[in-house]
């Protein structure tokens, strides 16, 4: 048998890939471009982070070029890339997951729901009577990569059924979060667009029925469905969710099929000494027909998912932080937070989301209606609401919808940032106190 020998660039990328493997390395990730933004745009080059941000972008080709700049394209382009991705994560919890029966899904949906309301009842009550009233559903959103992140640092402190109780919290909670982009902050719909859009899903959706199982067609049809949906006037992000259930998710190889040629292919390579003159070609044909039915025992849905997975975390979530949080805090923080818009985000972010949660899955399990897991105390579940009070990423994205370039927006940032932090303080602090049977310290 050839060995490999090491490569240098290995041992050069190790600790990078270490670090990619990390739990908490999207979330590590998110929080340094956090910062970053926060510091550009409040240090005497604050003018070139908002050039950059004004970038003009195209895209296209003859007379189909289109042309945001560089902040529109990271929200209305990344951000549907990361859309997507929840969008292939709930389906998959839906077929095989939290969400799968009506009995397992019942308790995070219930949390969800509570998780949901209070918190844009609390920011509505508070802002009726305001124009800021269009950001009542700014503080309902919760950001799954800090949440789960903050988690991840905690350790086995949370026991792993509370983590996967979270998850499908954060998952119902972006299911909700699309759902009311796509009926609230939506206007001006151009329905021919529209009507090209949903060809578009109905062709993915077609190539799934037909056994197509390569993820480049189902690129392709995305691009055409993301450019359509952008055209006519719904928001492209709701493109990522839907085409997201148009994915195949089933294999296009039975396991006794793949044992079987797998055997095979073995038996070959394990007959392949090193003196053959045809050695290093018997190996690669071999390995290479292994992969190729490796993939083929994988769902394109797993494939996809899990090849995005690294670049939405580590790349296209940074980016959109960098983007985003960038606001000019000096001279604001009280006064946002003492403002209508920014207090009814704040308080249903760091109030409302955890009391929401906890009621809400009380009241359930009461009812009966659902169970909750006895690894996990109802202690441990209110630290992991306050967390989910951690709103940041997808409250961000809901605010610039809501509030466009007006005042609100900045206002309504800096109230999103400083809930989010004192959520994840808050909630750190409850599952630090509380031992890892579930129970309180004396």
């Amino acid at each position: 048998m050839i060995q490999a020998k090491p490569l240098p660039i290995d041992t050069i990328l190790a600790p990078f890939l270490r670090f990619a493997r990390l739990e908490a390395s999207g979330g590590i990730l998110l929080l340094f471009a956090t910062v970053a933004a926060l510091v550009w745009a409040n240090s005497p080059w604050e003018a070139s982070y908002h050039a950059l941000l004004h970038t003009p972008v195209s895209v296209g080709f003859g007379k189909y070029i289109l042309a945001q700049d560089l902040h529109q394209f990271i929200n209305d382009g990344l951000m549907c890339i990361f859309f997507f991705l929840v969008g292939l994560e709930i389906k998959r919890e839906i077929l095989t997951g939290e969400l799968s029966s009506a009995k397992r899904a019942a308790l995070p949906f219930a949390a969800a729901l509570g998780g949901v309301v209070l918190p844009s009842l609390i920011y509505f009550a508070m802002n009726r009577r305001s124009e800021a009233v269009s950001g009542w559903a700014v503080p309902m959103a919760t950001d799954i990569a800090f949440t789960l992140g903050v988690l991840a640092l905690l350790g086995k402190r949370v026991p792993i059924t509370l983590k996967i109780f979270v998850t499908a919290l954060a998952i119902v909670d972006d299911i909700a979060a699309v759902l009311i982009i796509a009926v609230f902050y939506t206007s001006g719909i151009s329905f021919k667009s529209l009507i090209a859009a949903l060809v578009g899903v109905g062709a993915s959706f077609l190539a799934n029925r037909l056994g197509v199982r390569k993820p480049l067609v189902y690129a392709v049809i995305g691009i055409f469905v993301w450019l359509a949906t952008l055209k006519s006037g719904v928001h492209a992000t709701v493109a990522g969710i839907v085409l997201a259930f148009t994915i195949p998710a089933e294999a296009s190889l039975g396991i006794s099929e793949f044992l079987k040629g797998g055997r095979e292919i073995f038996q070959r390579i394990a007959g392949i000494s090193e003196g053959e003159i045809d050695a290093l070609r018997r190996q690669e044909s071999a390995a290479y027909e292994l992969e190729r039915r490796s993939e083929r025992l994988q769902t394109p849905l797993w494939r996809i998912e899990h090849g995005l997975q690294p670049w939405v975390s580590l790349v296209i979530m940074p980016v959109f932080a960098l983007a985003n949080a960038g606001v000019h805090i000096l001279g604001k923080v009280a006064p946002a937070l003492t403002s209508t818009a920014g207090l009814g985000v704040g308080l249903g972010l760091w109030i409302g989301k955890p009391i929401g949660i906890t009621l809400f899955s009380w009241l359930a399990v009461s009812s009966g209606l659902a169970s909750k897991a006895d690894s996990f105390s109802w202690r441990s579940l209110f630290g992991a609401s306050c967390l989910c009070g951690i709103g940041f990423t997808m409250s961000l994205f809901i605010a610039t919808l809501a509030f466009a370039d007006t005042p609100f927006l900045d206002v309504s940032k800096i109230g999103t940032l400083a809930a989010s932090v004192a959520a994840g303080l808050g909630g750190s602090f409850v599952l630090m106190s509380t031992s890892p049977s579930g129970e309180g310290r004396s």
